[in-house]
């Protein structure tokens, strides 16, 4: 896990309002509408909120995220009659990881010449990684650890965050990057080891 030695632990907040979002506002109607809401209220509500950590992850924007989990909402109700139940969270983070692309391609279209090179780039064009300030700003980190993710290369960063912050388990975490489970197992051992080296500072004297 990230060293204990961050005494704030790691745990970022929700954009202010985020707990009373309303999934849809208004109900797309169509075939099925009952077995749809039932389906939507059993497998896609119970997400919503880890949806917008991931978004999150993924875009170093609440603002950002909230569109993209507005748009996964839309495409989940869409589906939601159609979804056989299994599997639930890995399901809405495939839609997630989708609707974000289309997002990236609609806003800087010259940054995803392919769905790998996206993954490797900042989120919907940003020039460059997140900083520590942003960091601090955005996902409420004190400046040690949140200097140390910073030092993190993109792929690292994202990927220790998404299990370790947004509580992902490597297969979700895999779905919602699109890259094997054993590469998100390396980038998050990778990444931890080089959280440790960055706070190595912060441990007790003695603490092995």
């Amino acid at each position: 896990m990230v060293p204990s030695t961050d005494p704030g632990g790691m745990e970022p907040p929700l954009p202010p309002g985020s707990e009373d979002m309303t999934p849809l506002a208004e109900p797309v109607t169509g075939a099925r509408p009952d077995a749809r809401a039932r389906a939507f209220a059993t497998w896609v509500e119970p997400e919503v909120e880890v949806l917008l950590r991931v978004a999150h992850t993924l875009t170093g924007s609440w603002s950002d995220a909230d569109d993209v989990v507005q748009d996964t909402l839309v495409r989940a109700w869409r589906a939601a009659d159609r979804f056989d139940g299994r599997h639930p969270r890995a399901w809405l983070l495939t839609i997630l990881r989708r609707t974000h692309l289309n997002s990236l391609r609609r806003t800087r279209p010259d940054l995803v010449g392919d769905d790998r090179l996206a993954q490797q780039r900042p989120a919907f064009g940003a020039a460059t990684g997140a900083s520590p300030e942003q960091i601090v700003d955005e996902q409420g980190f004190d400046v040690d650890v949140a200097e140390a993710l910073a030092g993190l290369s993109d792929p690292f960063r994202r990927a220790v965050l998404l299990v370790d912050v947004d509580h992902l388990t490597y297969a979700e975490a895999a779905a919602a990057l699109d890259v094997p489970i054993g590469t998100v197992v390396s980038r998050v051992s990778r990444g931890r080891a080089r959280l440790r080296a960055a706070l190595a500072h912060r441990r007790p004297r003695g603490d092995v």
